[in-house]
């Protein structure tokens, strides 16, 4: 009868499993340098986003400022570009918001800005009930919500007073 062997024999010597221990550090190390480059991008992406939309409505007051009654009247194509201007800080915000998530100035910048665009939401979601399905659902709730916060309602879609 032999003798049982040592636990080194039987799983390794302490350098093997050393080894192996410093091999699964390394890869876990790996996986949370991974991670942190994704939201590292994520985050410039979304500064970029931002920082674009901030240059669009310094390039365009008349619509981060919008007069929406005088962009309906000044035609088509100036509504188009008024869509595509509120589309635009629609996604910057959706961006930043996701991005940053803990960091509540961004909501409260996005907030801001997006009051003076709740008549044209207001109008283009009762025209066309899937534009705002485009978005994030949270982008969504957002946009809902501040409707209803500034009683923006139809069938008049203005501002209410708050």
């Amino acid at each position: 009868m032999s003798l049982p062997a040592p636990f080194w024999q039987k799983y390794g010597t302490l350098a093997q499993m050393a080894q192996a221990s410093v091999a699964l550090l390394g890869f876990v190390a790996i996986l949370f340098q991974i991670n942190e480059i994704r939201s590292n991008n994520r985050a410039v992406s979304a500064r970029q986003a931002f920082l674009a939309y901030t240059d669009l409505a310094f390039k365009n007051p008349k619509f981060s400022e919008p007069d929406y009654d005088a962009i309906k009247a000044g035609g088509r194509d100036q509504l188009v570009q008024y869509e595509s201007f509120v589309s635009y800080f629609l996604y910057a915000c959706e961006e930043a918001t996701a991005a940053f998530a803990d960091r509540r100035e961004w909501l409260a910048s996005c907030d801001y800005d997006l009051k003076p665009h709740l008549p044209f939401l207001c109008e283009k979601s009762r025209a066309e009930p899937g534009y705002l399905a485009t978005y994030s659902t949270v982008t969504q709730e957002w946009v809902k919500m501040s409707l209803k916060t500034a009683s923006v309602t139809p069938p008049d879609c203005k501002l209410g007073k708050t």
